[in-house]
């Protein structure tokens, strides 16, 4: 039998940093990872290799729309590869393809192009942010495709998914949301409370309503802005994440959030209750210019996409409209900027989002059993080098 691979420096777990630490791998999966020195008692004869870097368990981006020049908003599924291959070269080994609001026939044929792409692990899922969202609260989702929740619309896009879409994002305040709701977590599919003019009390309720298995799509963004006589969505979440009775995604890149909101909601929520993602669109490392959100026309000037084109003087003036940041570049602001240390930011991006997805049995973590998806990076987190089932990437 062949030596393990084996990957030696500071290792960031679930629940601790090891100074010192080895992951081994065989076939594609982590068969031990913890400190240097007790491989070395376990395994004498098998050379260990000089410690290089921090070592993170791959990360896991269930919000984003793209990256690379390339749009998961397609029926190419060439296109979706190459969205998938940049994040993963850049730390993030498990992606979900996220959707905007469309046309059905654009949403069913974009699911079904997709789907496979599921079933190969091509891609960790399907998430639908559309069409049933607030016209009040639609950022920069097309407003003309918006429609009240469809229980025949949902039935066939679960049709096509054939079992690919894990997550759909609603407003719980449009009539016909209840339903949808039981409709979708009776097929498996993870419910996102998001894109809500919901006072607190009915989105407290719905999320409730959810009986500890919600998610909340980017906290803070698509919904009305906190206020102490007026605590809305965003009070609801914070009350439900700090009982671990909800997780959160949170766009930790600087533009959709600020800083010190960041560091509010890891002070308050429960241990596994806060998910960064990206929402990266197409520009997601990529140059300043024109590009495309689905139906949606997008500037980025100075690395902030907002709605808009070459005609816009003024483009701060306009929505945000997706996020242009890596995943591993939120977990480093994070850190650096919002003070949150490196094992819960770290969680925050691998294990927490992988149990949203209900797939924390098997990535997500620098864990014994796991698919060995992990990334080597240098001091200040920018990655060096990233394995994805064993393999490492070029």
């Amino acid at each position: 039998m062949a030596d393990p691979v084996l990957v030696r420096g500071r290792l960031v777990t679930p629940v601790e940093e090891i100074a010192d630490g080895v992951v081994a791998v065989e076939a594609g999966t982590i068969v031990y990872a913890g400190p240097s020195g007790e491989w070395r008692r376990r395994h004498h004869q098998v050379a260990l290799p000089e410690p290089r870097g921090t070592v993170l368990p791959g990360l896991v981006d269930i919000h984003c729309h793209g990256g690379g020049g390339n749009a998961l908003t397609t029926t190419d599924a060439a296109e979706a590869r190459a969205v998938a291959a940049h994040h993963a070269l850049h730390g993030s080994t498990s992606l979900v393809a996220s959707l905007v609001t469309a046309a059905p026939e654009v949403l069913l044929d974009q699911v079904r192009a997709l789907a496979p792409l599921v079933a190969t692990g091509e891609l960790a899922g399907l998430h639908l942010e559309g069409p049933f969202l607030s016209p009040a609260r639609c950022g920069a989702q097309a407003p003309t495709f918006l429609t009240l929740p469809d229980l025949d619309l949902i039935d066939d896009l679960l049709a096509v998914s054939d079992g690919a879409m894990k997550v759909m994002t609603i407003a719980p305040e449009l009539p016909g949301a209840a339903q949808a709701v039981t409709r979708l977590r009776a097929a498996g599919v993870t419910v996102a409370l998001g894109h809500s003019d919901a006072s607190y009390t009915i989105f407290r309720a719905a999320l409730r309503g959810l009986d500890g298995e919600g998610l909340v799509t980017h906290l803070g963004n698509g919904m009305p802005p906190f206020h102490h006589r007026a605590v809305g969505p965003v009070g609801a979440c914070l009350e439900e994440v700090a009982a671990g009775r909800a997780a959160v995604e949170v766009i930790g890149d600087g533009v959709h959030v600020d800083d010190g909101f960041v560091a509010m909601v890891f002070a308050t929520a429960a241990h596994d209750s806060v998910v960064l993602v990206t929402d990266a669109m197409a520009a997601a490392g990529m140059p300043d210019g024109d590009y495309v959100l689905g139906p949606q026309q997008v500037v980025v000037r100075e690395g902030v996409a907002r709605l808009g084109g070459d005609s816009v003087a003024d483009a701060s003036t306009l929505t945000i409209a997706g996020g242009t940041s890596h995943l591993i570049e939120i977990v480093a602001r994070a850190v650096n900027r919002a003070g949150i240390p490196l094992v819960d930011a770290v969680r925050a991006a691998s294990q927490t989002p992988a149990r949203v997805l209900g797939v924390a049995d098997e990535i997500g973590a620098l864990q014994t059993g796991l698919s060995a998806d992990l990334v080597l990076t240098d001091e200040v987190l920018r990655p060096i080098r990233v394995m994805r089932r064993g393999g490492w990437l070029s």
